[in-house]
């Protein structure tokens, strides 16, 4: 399904929940796949006694990743024109994470429809890890 602009409008949500109960596994295996070796993610006697952190955290890349899957799970692949993050707080072991998306602004340029969103993923607290936006063609 491809998303058009008249079925959207300001304000509208849209929300996904992109990892339940992170492993380490899963870390580790984005620190291979990314090439990220910071102890800060991998080594939990560095993590805790030196660095002073409850528990080795999850890549902030990591989070931004997820949270662009639910994007392009929502507008389709190849749609994205703009999407930046930062990131708000620390993601670890055994968090689950919901992404979401808010309209907010649709509008015209260059003969394009595009969709403006503010972008929010949450862990199970619901505590903010990432904040952001996005822009995306839409038909």
């Amino acid at each position: 399904m491809v998303l058009k602009a008249s079925d959207l409008q300001a304000g509208q949500t849209h929300e996904e929940v992109v990892v339940h109960d992170l492993s380490r596994t899963q870390i580790v295996q984005y620190a291979g796949a990314s090439g990220d070796y910071n102890p800060l993610h991998t080594d939990e006697v560095f993590t805790t006694k030196v660095a002073g952190y409850p528990t080795a955290f999850a890549h902030g890349m990591l989070t931004m990743g997820l949270t662009g899957t639910m994007l392009t799970n929502w507008v389709g692949d190849g749609r994205l024109t703009k999407f930046g993050v930062r990131f708000v707080s620390q993601v670890f072991p055994g968090d689950t994470l919901t992404a979401k998306a808010t309209v907010k602004e649709l509008r015209e340029e260059d003969g394009q429809h595009l969709v403006d969103l503010d972008l929010e993923t949450v862990n199970q607290d619901g505590k903010a890890v990432v904040t952001g936006s996005a822009t995306a063609r839409v038909d």
